[in-house]
């Protein structure tokens, strides 16, 4: 019997598993100064981050949100952006805690992985609000790339700091891209602005030998074979309004893969448990063939308890049915 970790790499390598299922459960995340420094407390009052960012964390929301107001957004005026943004220091860093819990944690069973939240395109409309920085991509494109320059040094340094105190085997990099309906940025706009300094982030987690996993449960269809180019090794959260079989084409298996089954498809009131099952069946036997696939729920979790229990128990028992069932040769 394989580990978690095993697993994982063996869909990974294109080797038998002995099951499919979600990468994310073979995953000891480790909880670094930098992350712990941005929590929001989950309790819907405002609170700043490291970067100046006012940022709210509602009661039964999945997660923290950047809550921007022409009065508290940090970035007043694009064209002088350095006078407003000041990259939080790495010195005043107590790595302690979470050293030793990447010391402690059992690599035989798991893969270490370090969170890179809030990538480029994230940072970029934290600092100022969405309406303001799509705007500014367009009309002052000169200011947002010195400030996706200075946001991007500001993350290879990270990723170093991650490498020197953690030796992590994954970075588990956020920046959505998209939403359920497209990408946000023209192709070619993103092209121009985030790729070549994506690339360098890039460059910078393979120097320290980990694998680069990058969340964002979106439309990322566009810009799939661009996330080949910079040489993304893991896309986490691929949603199902991708048109993920075509991907898997194009991509030419380059590119490996979670998630598939349509949480919000499900994860509402009135549907049936067979139905529920079907989805993740579905998502089974539609994308896992191509290989180099982890069928899961994009966002991690259905928010109906007993739907996402029917879900992650179909996942268990269909996604091991599976791999004995079609053996790679």
């Amino acid at each position: 019997m394989l580990t978690l970790r095993e697993n994982a790499m063996a869909i990974y390598n294109r080797k038998q598993p002995d099951f499919y299922g979600d990468l994310m459960e073979a995953l000891e995340m480790i909880f670094d100064p930098m992350f712990m420094r941005d929590r929001c407390p989950q309790d819907g009052l405002e609170h700043k981050d490291s970067w100046g960012t006012t940022c709210m964390f509602k009661p039964g929301a999945p997660g923290k949100h950047p809550h921007i107001t022409e009065e508290n957004k940090v970035i007043k005026d694009i064209e002088h952006w350095r006078d407003y943004v000041q990259a939080p220091p790495f010195d005043d860093l107590d790595w302690s805690a979470a050293e030793a819990q990447a010391k402690a944690a059992n690599r035989k069973e798991k893969l270490v992985c370090a969170v890179c939240a809030c990538g480029l395109f994230e940072r970029s409309h934290f600092l100022q609000g969405m309406e303001n920085a799509l705007v500014n991509y367009m009309e002052y494109p000169d200011e947002m790339a010195e400030l996706l320059r200075y946001i991007a040094d500001w993350k290879i340094q990270a990723i170093h700091e991650f490498g020197k105190h953690l030796h992590p085997d994954i970075i588990f990099y956020h920046d959505d891209w998209g939403s359920k309906q497209n990408v946000f940025l023209p192709p070619r706009v993103w092209r121009e602005m985030i790729k070549p300094l994506q690339q360098e982030i890039s460059d910078a987690i393979h120097e320290e030998g980990m694998i680069y996993m990058h969340h964002a449960d979106c439309i990322c269809q566009p810009i799939v074979t661009d996330m080949v180019d910079i040489g993304i090794d893991i896309w986490q959260g691929v949603i199902a309004q991708n048109d993920i079989v075509e991907i898997q084409r194009i991509t030419e298996g380059k590119l490996a893969m979670i998630g598939g089954i349509d949480g919000p498809a499900i994860d509402i009131q009135g549907i049936s448990e067979e139905a529920v099952r079907a989805e993740v069946r579905r998502a089974i036997d539609t994308y896992c063939p191509a290989g180099r696939f982890y069928p899961s729920i994009p966002n991690g979790k259905c928010y109906i308890q007993w739907i996402d229990d029917a879900a992650k128990d179909e996942l268990k028992n269909y996604g091991r049915e599976w791999a004995l069932k079609h053996p790679i040769k």
